[in-house]
């Protein structure tokens, strides 16, 4: 079997990185400042810029159309659920080939540090999530970067989100840093509830590749 074929961005050989993780095909980067920026903005002309090519890209009609309104939507969840800590977000673009005849699957990963006090890693990974939120499925696991622990929380968006009155599932992956006083937090967010098995194994692989050591340097 072929050994898996990776591209490394130039934000892996950042000197000042300190989390490294690796995204399966069907996902593309987006700067915060730019998916967050004012409509008509320059920045939001440099979105469109980028996105034209995919958009471009589609058949013209209801499926092309129906991939805008998400990805807008997509724009509103991420205002709505940008919290403090963010560094990075993804935009996934997937196809149901199962139930949705081809339908255009959309999720939003993110990653963001948490501080916390210094404490035992493990014991980091099996405190009591925060949030008002009720986690469910809690799940424990030894990963190669260390403990964690995956979860879920089903949201209803506010009113005032301007999002579609319907559920949000976030499925998290923690990740207690070595130093004890942080960790990271992996989050898919996406609409599709009824996928929600197969995010959640999706969140579980992109866990398994997280490193807080250079791959680059440590790797045989």
């Amino acid at each position: 079997m072929p050994a898996p074929r990776y591209i490394v961005e130039d934000s892996a050989r950042d000197p000042r990185a300190d989390i490294w993780f690796a995204l399966p095909s069907g996902f593309t980067e987006l700067p915060l400042d730019v998916l967050t920026a004012a409509p008509g903005s320059p920045a939001a002309r440099r979105l469109g810029d980028a996105l034209g090519p995919v958009v471009g890209a589609m058949p013209e009609g209801a499926r092309r159309e129906l991939f805008v309104g998400e990805l807008a939507t997509a724009q509103r969840l991420l205002l709505t659920l940008r919290g403090p800590g963010t560094v990075h977000c993804s935009l996934g673009l997937h196809r149901d080939d199962s139930r949705g005849r081809g339908r255009p699957l959309l999720c939003l990963f993110t990653v963001a540090w948490q501080g916390i006090g210094w404490s035992p890693r493990r014991a980091l990974a099996a405190v009591e999530l925060p949030g008002a939120e009720r986690h469910t499925r809690v799940e424990y696991r030894d990963l190669p970067c260390g403990p964690a622990s995956i979860s879920e929380v089903l949201r209803m968006p506010a009113e005032e989100a301007g999002l579609p009155a319907r559920p949000l599932l976030q499925v998290h992956a923690r990740l207690p840093h070595p130093d004890g006083q942080r960790m990271a937090v992996l989050t898919l967010t996406t609409a599709a509830v009824v996928r929600r098995a197969q995010y959640r194994a999706l969140l579980a692989r992109l866990a398994r590749l997280v490193s807080f050591e250079d791959p680059l340097v440590t790797a045989p």
